[in-house]
């Protein structure tokens, strides 16, 4: 059954899942705020700054108009930077508030707010009254849009409080190559995309250095048992992390070239300054300012991250990459479980 979905930022991201619904049979507006982008999309298919060489569904449209993207729409999909969440959606509500109707919320963006440490669906449910729709999904899981777009096969996480939401969200998706499945956890399936991000950052920065595989599979592993500590300590299911969105993100994300936050942590690996490394990716890095945020929260948590830690120090302390991980290295013995993991949620 065609569905109407608004799907709100044209990055790479955005563009491709828009492009997948329109070749799924759906109706799609594609919204962006950048009018420049609206002629090469709307006539000559493409979208070359975000995705090179990938040629467009002919039936893909873009538009600079927020509302015309939302009349009708049955799902409005937010694929914009996580702190651009907030102001996206604060335009959305009036919009919605005229309209009377009652769409599916999604969002597929990784990451944590600066200022108030929330998680997107967190920001969403502040800023859009339940009253304004039929519920928050989470799309989230090991993707990347290059891969996307040449029709690799794919397994994504709908995760929402709501099923009925969930599921339809996962049925608009579903298609020879990209798989969706439900969830009912948002707190795990939000922290592990957003932590992962961190981490890959560290990975990039090891294979910089020139690091082997031993190290790299060090790094991403201690580094599941931090994300799945503070996610745990913020409600989450344990179990979460040990799927798609948890360790199934940390690994595409850790490992590929595709990913911004491992060529961010490569290049500073290299000696490349934080600066000139954002100024040259064009492109957000959603890690660096979430390795703020996890500092913040395990600081008032009290949940050890030492990994993260490390990252947020050579980040935002300017410590070079190898002294911290001296440190690392020189820690005290610990047992390798230090949570139990049978915990559940409330």
């Amino acid at each position: 059954m065609t569905k109407k979905v608004a799907v709100l930022g044209a990055g790479s991201w955005g563009t491709v899942l828009a492009n997948l619904l329109v070749e799924n049979g759906h109706d799609v507006a594609l919204w962006t705020h950048d009018a420049r982008q609206i002629p090469e999309i709307n006539t000559q298919h493409t979208n070359q700054h975000y995705l090179p060489d990938f040629r467009l569904h002919d039936n893909l449209q873009a538009t600079t108009d927020l509302a015309a993207a939302l009349t009708g729409a049955d799902v409005i999909l937010f694929v914009v930077p996580t702190n651009a969440v907030r102001s996206v959606a604060e335009q959305v509500r009036p919009l919605l508030e005229a309209s009377g109707t009652r769409p599916i919320i999604a969002h597929a963006a990784k990451g944590l707010e600066v200022g108030s440490k929330l998680r997107v669906s967190q920001v969403l449910d502040a800023t859009l009254p339940a009253a304004l729709h039929a519920g928050i999904v989470v799309i989230s899981g090991p993707s990347h849009a290059e891969d996307v777009a040449t029709k690799d096969i794919t397994t994504l996480t709908a995760a929402s409080q709501s099923l009925a939401a969930a599921k339809a969200v996962q049925a608009i998706f579903m298609n020879a190559y990209f798989r969706l499945y439900t969830n009912d956890d948002v707190i795990g399936v939000e922290l592990g995309a957003a932590l992962k991000n961190v981490i890959a950052i560290g990975a990039g920065a090891l294979h910089g250095l020139g690091y082997g595989d031993n190290t790299k599979a060090a790094l991403m592993t201690r580094g599941l048992a931090e994300i799945t500590r503070l996610g745990v300590r913020l409600g989450a299911a344990p179990l979460t992390f040990i799927g798609l969105s948890g360790v199934g993100d940390l690994i595409v994300t850790c490992t590929s070239v595709h990913s911004r936050n491992w060529r961010a942590g490569n290049a500073l690996g290299q000696g490349e300054k934080l600066a000139d490394v954002l100024a040259n990716m064009g492109m957000v890095v959603e890690g660096v300012s979430t390795a703020k945020v996890v500092h913040e929260l395990a600081s008032e948590l009290e949940v050890e991250m030492p990994i993260s830690t490390a990252i947020y120090n050579v980040l935002y302390q300017d410590a070079p990459i190898q002294s911290v991980i001296t440190d690392l290295m020189a820690r005290d013995g610990k047992p390798e479980f230090d949570f139990d993991p049978t915990l559940q949620r409330d």
